[in-house]
């Protein structure tokens, strides 16, 4: 059974730094590309970042390009984001998903995890 176990949200001052992690089981995680996406109050999903199977090649949304890094531990089955710079707009409930192109990411699978809350605010 496919898990997704997100964490390392929390309230951030503008301007701020947090490293998101997500721990996967009940897939070949070291298979699969991997993305994170997100969804702000009262808004739609929107896809950040993604990384292929060996993290050899990353995308970003052009919102994040520049502030986020996305990377990779296959031998601990963990996706992380790193993210400086944080603006009011970023705050959101972060997921991790599989998935290399928004499509996948946002629609290709059915499993969602309870996601991790950044909160950006003085």
């Amino acid at each position: 059974e496919e898990q997704l176990v997100e964490s390392g949200g929390g309230l951030v001052l503008p301007g701020g730094s947090l490293r998101l992690s997500c721990v996967a089981s009940g897939f070949t995680f070291s298979s699969e590309a991997m993305s994170w996406v997100r969804q702000a109050p009262g808004k739609g999903l929107e896809w950040v970042s993604a990384i292929d199977s060996g993290g050899d090649s990353t995308n970003y949304a052009d919102s994040v390009k520049g502030r986020f890094t996305i990377s990779r531990d296959n031998a601990k089955n963990t996706l992380y984001l790193q993210m400086h710079s944080l603006k009011p707009e970023d705050t959101a409930v972060y997921h991790c998903r599989r998935g290399w192109t928004e499509y996948q990411a946002l629609w290709g699978y059915q499993y969602w995890g309870q996601g991790t809350q950044v909160t950006v605010s003085s």
